[in-house]
């Protein structure tokens, strides 16, 4: 394990979230008031990338697909596929694929970067 970087600090917002590749990882980086956030960057339940539509609220991110939400900084699910359009279809579609926590990495500052150990 080493630490790469992933990101320029002062590129990434307050409650902001983007989507980087480290090395082989997909991965979603978040700045939650201040402190640097790494997770795998694809939703556990259909591999749709996070940052692209997901909601971060309260300390977790909800996939904007299916709503499959996780906490960021542990990676434990919190919902599964609730899909709220049409409830039935997110459980049949949820029941085909494990309930799985979201992975995650550590993180510093060094230099200017988000460095996540991979």
């Amino acid at each position: 394990m080493n630490w790469q970087n992933a990101i320029r600090a002062n590129k990434l917002g307050e409650g902001k979230s983007k989507m980087v590749t480290v090395g082989s990882k997909i991965l979603m980086i978040v700045n939650m008031e201040g402190d640097f956030h790494a997770t795998e960057g694809l939703c556990k339940h259909m591999k749709w990338p996070l940052s692209w539509g997901g909601k971060i609220e309260d300390g977790c991110v909800t996939c904007p697909l299916h709503q499959t939400t996780h906490c960021i900084s542990d990676g434990s699910l919190v919902e599964w596929a609730p899909f709220p359009l049409f409830p039935p279809y997110g459980r049949l579609v949820g029941s085909m694929v494990s309930k799985k926590d979201l992975g995650i990495f550590e993180t510093r500052l060094e230099d200017g970067f988000v460095q996540v150990l991979i």
